[in-house]
């Protein structure tokens, strides 16, 4: 399934006769839609949303977008001077113009799903709504696979949500009770992405559902199809550039090719800088090095991502990880 799955990741023009899009008729929907405007710089647009209508404080946006706090207060700042000199109206736009504001749109649902994510159980409220304003999006848009691609990313995720977090102490993945995935979201999720693949016009949100379906749906982590997963985070990396897509595809190129060629991987992005405070980017390069069995640099990794941890949960694995050693 998850070959056909690539193969159908053909990027195609859109059909100009397809139907036009629905009016908006949910409110905070129809928020979101007016804060993108496309007037602002993409960040900017993302971030005033997220503040605006979200709650979401400066430190959480900027870490949310991995961008140095006062960076992102300048940001925000920037971009309400700008609405107020150039006279941008905050109005609800035609339907015909909603495309253009729907890359920004899907961001910050998925911003405000992975918020909620990370915040456990008193997240689930956060991650409830991203998933039922998807929804809303999906029957606004119903001709766009990227709706679909986010709301099944989204479901795929929060299927496993109960395995995440063990006694306060984060279980990664390989290690999560795959007998308490919930597999009615499993499905949905894995026939939300076959509907927005049968679309053929592939993007980021789609790969990333691919990527989740791949882990979702094998039997036990033994079985995770990772030459699969590193296709696809080459595919990501094709569409959404990021250094985040380039860790994560370190870490299958590693479970395909060996530890040595992951690590080699990670070590050139640590040298590059374009990580640099991002806790996941030592996390990653300990873990490696524990199983290439470089104790003494993977315990200073650790060490290192235990500095910038950002939830108790996270903290309380790496402590766990550094006890080991």
């Amino acid at each position: 399934a998850g070959a056909a799955r690539l193969r159908r990741l053909a990027v195609l023009a859109r059909d100009p006769d397809e139907p036009r899009h629905e009016e908006i008729t949910d409110e905070r929907l129809r928020l979101i839609f007016t804060c993108c405007h496309p007037a602002l710089p993409f960040p900017a647009r993302v971030a005033l949303t997220l503040r605006t209508l979200a709650g979401l404080s400066t430190a959480e946006i900027a870490g949310a977008l991995l961008t140095a706090e006062p960076a992102m207060a300048q940001r925000l700042v920037r971009a309400k001077r700008k609405i107020a000199e150039a006279g941008i109206p905050y109005r609800v736009p035609p339907a015909e113009l909603l495309p253009r504001r729907l890359a920004a749109v899907l961001a910050v649902l998925y911003l405000i799903f992975n918020r909620g994510y990370d915040g456990e159980d008193a997240g689930r409220a956060l991650t409830a709504e991203a998933i039922r304003l998807a929804r809303v999006l999906v029957r606004l848009m119903p001709y766009e696979p990227e709706p679909r691609g986010l709301l099944a990313l989204m479901l795929l995720h929060e299927a496993r949500r109960a395995t995440r977090v063990e006694d306060g102490v984060l279980v990664t993945l390989e290690n999560q009770d795959r007998s308490r995935w919930d597999r009615t979201l499993v499905a949905e999720g894995v026939a939300t992405l076959d509907e927005a693949l049968a679309m053929r016009r592939a993007g980021p949100y789609q790969v990333q559902a691919a990527i989740a379906a791949c882990h979702a749906t094998a039997p036990d982590a033994a079985h995770t199809d990772w030459p699969q997963i590193a296709i696809l985070y080459g595919e990501l990396a094709r569409l959404a550039p990021s250094p985040v897509v380039d860790l994560n595809r370190a870490v299958a190129v590693a479970m395909v090719d060996g530890v040595p060629a992951g690590l080699a991987l990670v070590d050139e992005l640590a040298a590059s800088g374009r990580l640099a405070g991002y806790h996941l980017l030592p996390a990653t390069r300990a873990d490696l090095l524990r199983r290439d069995g470089r104790a003494d640099e993977a315990r200073t990794a650790y060490e290192e991502a235990l500095e910038l941890a950002p939830t108790e949960a996270e903290r309380r694995y790496l402590t766990g990880r550094l006890e080991e050693l």
